[in-house]
């Protein structure tokens, strides 16, 4: 073996690149050194004999479209000379450090998903390198964790996000806030799930704060919550070490939805899940003091557990819940109170749509049916203004009727209509004695008929006969109905009473 073929074999060793690749780059640097002779072939190519390293050079003539033709001729130089030899240098050097690039690529192509180790070279404001050994790994701002600065020749394990193929060799991008970060330190940690009996089957993170995962179990005998966690924490204390101190949360996965959903809001205590299909939401029932625990601060807690599970998570108190069942019946007004930009004063613009009210218009709007339902009162209540229209003289002897307004035409029929309830005014009456003829004020007027019920009833009582009622005759002076009301009504009773 000649002295060339030992060097190429050291120098493979070296640099991790194959014979075969070197005597490549060795043909493509002698062909580059015979081109840059004076009188040399514009086609030709070298050939190296690996048994006992012979160098040919051959050539074949060109024809006029630039295609070889013709034997292949020997064309081989005794000396190349000293230019040609720094071609041959130049080229034999590019080409190894090609293969080396090539070599490295291939090497972390294949391990997007992977773990390394790095040492921090240098960091600024936009990304930050780290050495590999042999590459660097770029560490973007935006993979970094906030507020998380790495001192200079620290130690970092990190997420190979991607790997890139450029001229100066691959660029290996990392990450600090992938959560396959957190993955695959717990695959280093716990061997359960480097073996495969113990899976992880989701992760939700925020980056230096809090990170939950669920896990599961192949075998039943295995706790896959005990196994992540190790004896006493020391497993998943390591991997919250590595984290610079980041939360770590571990619950257990389900395949039914309801009991996942409540195991991931864990630490909270949850009462009860309704899950509505259709719309991908789970409603949360907690106890009112668990209800800030559940959701976390500033809702984190809330954040993860619907990353975990997939599902929208609507957490409620139960005396939320009990208000919303409360009035669910209440059919409120749907839209909400704007700023008009041209005035400056809120509107309410309804969610239907429509023009916009004013806060006056608003509350006219609303006073309507109050209004409506003041109206409707006094036909129920037995108001005098209402009572005194036609066929509504029956209220009358009920008296809640003012005087004025009871000597109404049809007014005067309020008598017969009251006569049934004679035999229980006539007694209230005749107690009070000479009150009966009392004209003064709108109640003694109205008691009139009663009392010459009464009398006529107690004539009636002692002489035999039924009592006998006159019909009253309206009043023709609408301005006098005190003089009109009673004196009928009088003449009626005593004219009952002498026929009795």
């Amino acid at each position: 073996m000649s002295e060339m073929m030992e060097a190429l074999q050291a120098l493979a060793a070296e640099k991790g690149i194959s014979v075969d690749t070197l005597m490549s780059a060795l043909a493509d640097a002698l062909e580059s050194a015979y081109k840059r002779m004076p009188g040399a072939h514009e086609y030709a190519w070298v050939t190296i004999d690996p048994t006992n390293f012979d160098i040919r050079v051959y050539a074949q003539e060109i024809d006029e479209d630039g295609e070889p033709y013709g034997p292949a001729l020997d064309v081989t130089p005794k000396d190349f000379g000293r230019i040609a030899a720094q071609t041959a240098r130049q080229v034999m050097t590019q080409r190894i450090r090609e293969a080396e690039r090539e070599l490295r690529y291939e090497e972390y192509a294949g391990r997007e998903g992977d773990i390394v180790t790095g040492t921090v070279q240098q960091g600024d404001s936009r990304y930050t390198l780290l050495s590999l050994g042999p590459v660097e790994a770029l560490l973007p701002q935006a993979e970094q964790v906030p507020h998380e600065r790495a001192e200079a020749n620290t130690r970092l394990k990190a997420y190979i996000v991607e790997v890139r193929r450029t001229s100066k060799g691959p660029q290996i991008v990392v990450s600090r806030t992938h959560p396959g970060l957190v993955l695959e330190l717990f695959k280093l940690e716990v061997p359960e799930i480097a073996d495969g009996v113990v899976e992880i089957k989701a992760c939700a993170r925020e980056p230096g704060h809090r990170t939950k995962i669920a896990v599961w179990s192949n075998d039943s005998n295995v706790d896959p919550v005990g196994a992540c966690v190790g004896a006493r924490g020391a497993r998943v204390r390591q991997v919250v070490n590595e984290l610079r101190g980041e939360k770590i949360d571990i619950v257990p996965f389900s395949d039914d939805p309801y009991e996942f959903v409540a195991k991931a809001l864990s630490p909270a205590k949850v009462k009860e899940v309704r899950i509505n299909e259709d719309t991908g939401v789970a409603e949360v029932i907690v106890p009112d003091y668990q209800l800030s625990l559940a959701i976390g601060k500033e809702g984190q807690n809330a954040r993860l557990s619907a990353r975990l599970t997939g599902w929208r998570v609507d957490i409620k108190s139960e005396s939320q819940l009990a208000e919303e069942e409360t009035y669910a019946q209440q059919d409120w007004a749907e839209g909400e109170w704007v700023v008009d930009p041209e005035t400056g004063e809120q509107v309410w613009q309804p969610a239907e749509g429509g023009p916009a009210l004013s806060a006056e218009a608003w509350e006219a709007a609303v006073s309507e049916p109050s209004a409506e339902a003041g109206a409707a009162a006094p036909s129920g209540a037995g108001e005098a203004g209402e009572a005194a229209e036609p066929g509504a003289g029956a209220a009358a002897p009920s008296g809640a009727g003012e005087p004025g307004e009871a000597a109404e035409p049809g007014a005067g029929e309020a008598a017969p209509s009251g006569a049934g309830e004679a035999g229980e005014a006539g007694e209230a009456v005749a107690s009070d004695g000479g009150e009966v003829a009392a004209p003064e004020g709108g109640e003694a007027g109205a008691a009139a008929p009663d009392a010459g019920q009464a009398a006529a009833a107690e004539a009636g009582g002692d002489g035999g006969t039924e009592p006998q009622t006159a019909p009253a005759a309206p009043a023709t002076d609408a301005e006098t109905p005190e003089a009109a009301v009673p004196e009928p009504e009088a003449g009626a009773a005593g004219t009952g009473g002498d026929d009795g």
